[in-house]
């Protein structure tokens, strides 16, 4: 795949328009986004995501342009996930609702520019070792665990859970003076002739510095699917672009999707085993065993959501009608 320069810049200019028009169309007057402006919203990045994959195709032809839907596809999958802790990180803060749009933009500019300095630095050593791909694989196999052993804690479990804040965070709460309350959107403000972090700004660092942990996980599941960094970085970049939103939209239904864990398992195994098998394939070992072409990766990825969705629809009706007679006495 060749990347002409106009292209990476055709792609940020896209990028930052779109985080200036959150900024001042919706962030800079704070409000609560009602349910209807966050699906409306929602869709159109959903379509802006499927647009921008339209034109890779008419670019760079159908192959590069299964590899974007399928990686945006896996990080959308993944930034559900994601909203989980998000939504226990700004629950600790206890950011007031008509704040929180802001906390999760600013948060997700951090995640792009975190994620792209990853994407570069993995294009690089993939180019020059075959054997990282084993450790990209392996990894992946770990975070597939993981997510079974949360899939399999009780229901609502996780969101119990009580945010423990990373180094990161801890630094500055450690190094800087922190106000005792919000001061209205303010992120720094002049106290006593030194210079104070609000809570907002506080909160702001831990779901930047958190995303660290999801990059290490989503980026070489994308990488599992294409060696191309422009297109590991347009499929992260859709994804987030488009998680302010889906936070406010699905907040409070997370609970509904009963399976996602297991979904999410599957796909990253998935990956994981293509990963190993291009590793394995480098290596002139295990050349009978065919790696997965694009078509078939993106069969299972729509595949295993759509399965996760109904049959975590089905598990919610079943669980209510087990709960309703309870619930009546």
């Amino acid at each position: 795949m060749v990347v002409h320069p106009w292209e990476w810049g055709a792609l940020a200019i896209i990028i930052v328009a779109l985080i200036m028009f959150d900024l001042f169309g919706h962030v800079r007057k704070a409000h609560e986004p009602t349910l209807k402006e966050a699906g409306l919203w929602s869709l159109f990045y959903i379509g802006l995501a499927l647009l921008y994959g339209g034109v890779l195709y008419v670019r760079h032809g159908g192959t590069f342009a299964g590899e974007y839907y399928a990686g945006w596809l896996t990080e959308k999958a993944l930034s559900l996930d994601n909203i989980f802790v998000f939504i226990i990180i700004i629950a600790s803060f206890r950011v007031p609702r008509k704040y929180q749009q802001k906390v999760l933009l600013y948060g997700i500019v951090m995640a792009l520019v975190m994620r792209l300095v990853f994407i570069l630095v993995g294009a690089a050593i993939i180019e020059r070792f075959v054997w990282v791909f084993f450790v990209f694989g392996f990894f992946l196999l770990y975070t597939a665990i993981k997510q079974v052993t949360e899939g399999v804690q009780e229901p609502g479990a996780l969101e119990q859970e009580e945010f423990e804040p990373n180094g990161i965070t801890r630094f500055a709460m450690n190094h800087f003076h922190v106000t005792d309350g919000y001061v209205g959107q303010k992120l720094l403000v002049r106290r006593e002739n030194k210079t104070w972090i609000t809570p907002l700004l506080l909160c702001i660092i831990a779901i930047g510095s958190i995303d660290l942990m999801f990059a290490l996980d989503s980026i070489p599941a994308v990488y599992g699917l294409t060696k191309e960094p422009f297109i590991v970085f347009s499929a992260n970049a859709f994804a987030l672009l488009g998680l302010r939103q889906l936070f406010f939209l699905i907040d409070g239904l997370l609970d509904k999707l009963l399976y996602l864990h297991y979904g999410l398992a599957f796909i990253l195994g998935f990956i994981a085993v293509k990963l190993m098998l291009h590793a394995f394939h480098g290596y002139d070992i295990l050349t009978a065993i065919p790696e997965p072409n694009i078509t078939v990766s993106l069969i299972v990825i729509i595949g295993t959501i759509l399965v996760t969705v109904f049959a975590s629809m089905a598990g919610t009706k079943r669980r209510k009608k087990n709960e309703g007679p309870e619930s009546n006495d």
